[in-house]
């Protein structure tokens, strides 16, 4: 079916996001692969571009576009070129309503022109060893110390952790127990006590730098708490909805671009003297593909549309992003399947796309997060 989500203008930024990855990234991309850790200069380009900071107002140097929609085209290239490693989807989607929504006007003025030229790069550090999907559980404490806060912890599994020049970093600023007391700190580069551990050596997205965080005795100025204070679980309620979105439409894009490789794979492996594509069994495998991914095709679109208004709840971003998510799941890896042996071969595509894409029903809330949300609604 023809997507009537976008409009002219959206399939005309497409274009400049696929230039901007043949250019930019592509060639470079293996490389960083095995190095762990994208260029700077990927970022400055992608700021160069216009690609940073899509939401952010035109007068601190961002594109002013308030259309999800653009995001939502900048998220399917990028699953499609398998290009895990500049986590623009992070630092737009998920940093950037933080940033926008919560900063006062001398903050914005200090940190959104950096973001949107690609000169900061952003992380937002919630999971700690002890506590993974649990807010409840954040250990992680800033004392507040009269004209700064004083802030101990430690953070892991942090996207950008390595390349980050600011970090969002939940803790606690009261003794208070549960999600009360959870305040949003920016712990900016250079701050003394913030260390860096490792870059983790994960099973996919291989590029995209993923780090331990620690604080000892970091000294955060009161002008770096963002939002109010102890209010940081009703800011990051507000704000999950976008994040699951933005897993979710990478999910379905990613699987739809498995599937037209896998389609044109089966066309041209030969097995038994004929054609892959001319056994019964694999053609109801791509039938049953291509059907589940046109079903979760038109339910995403929707809610990119309702998004786009404004509209969205958390329970049907949930829905989405538990559903294509595990769809993503599947279709990897019954797509490698129908590769054989070469789908075990990391030279193919469908080999790194099983290993990258295995995070998707973990991180921003696990599909058993997702299915309690849902839950909890349906059954009230």
């Amino acid at each position: 079916m023809k997507r009537t989500v976008f409009t002219a203008e959206h399939e005309a930024f497409r274009g400049t996001v696929r230039a901007f990855l043949e250019k930019e990234v592509e060639p470079h991309h293996e490389r960083w692969e095995r190095e762990g850790v994208v260029d700077r200069s990927a970022w400055l380009a992608a700021g160069r571009q216009g690609l940073l900071g899509l939401a952010v107002p035109e007068e601190y140097g961002g594109g002013g576009a308030g259309d999800f929609r653009h995001s939502a085209v900048l998220t399917e290239e990028f699953a499609r070129a398998g290009a895990s490693g500049l986590a623009i989807g992070l630092h737009n989607d998920i940093i950037g309503p933080y940033l926008t929504a919560l900063s006062t006007e001398e903050q914005k003025r200090r940190w959104l022109p950096g973001f949107c030229s690609g000169e900061i790069i952003t992380a937002i550090a919630m999971t700690e060893p002890g506590a993974g999907s649990d807010l409840q559980g954040i250990r992680t404490t800033a004392t507040d110390a009269g004209d700064h806060w004083v802030l101990n912890g430690s953070k892991t599994f942090i996207s950008n952790g390595i390349l980050a020049d600011l970090v969002i970093v939940v803790a606690r600023t009261t003794p208070e127990g549960g999600a009360k007391g959870l305040s949003l700190l920016v712990v900016e580069r250079g701050m003394e006590g913030f260390e860096r551990g490792r870059n983790l050596d994960k099973i996919g997205q291989k590029a995209q730098d993923t780090a331990e965080l620690f604080f000892h005795d970091v000294r955060v100025p009161k002008e770096n708490l963002l939002g109010e204070e102890n209010g940081a679980f009703l800011h990051l309620m507000t704000h999950l909805a976008q994040e699951r979105m933005s897993i979710a439409v990478a999910a379905i894009a990613g699987a739809e671009e498995l599937l037209e490789i896998t389609k044109r794979y089966v066309k041209e492996r030969e097995a038994f003297g004929r054609p892959l594509a001319k056994l019964q069994h694999i053609r109801f495998e791509i039938a049953e593909m291509a059907t589940e991914c046109a079903v979760t095709r038109a339910f995403l679109d929707r809610c990119i549309e309702e998004h786009t208004a404004g509209q969205l709840d958390a329970v049907h971003a949930s829905m989405a992003k538990w559903w294509a998510t595990e769809l993503q799941k599947r279709v990897t890896d019954r797509c490698l399947q129908l590769h054989g042996g070469y789908g075990y071969m990391t030279e193919y595509r469908v080999a790194k796309a099983f290993t990258d894409g295995r995070i998707q029903t973990i991180y921003g809330g696990t599909t058993e997060i997702m299915k309690e949300i849902i839950g909890r609604s349906v059954l009230g």
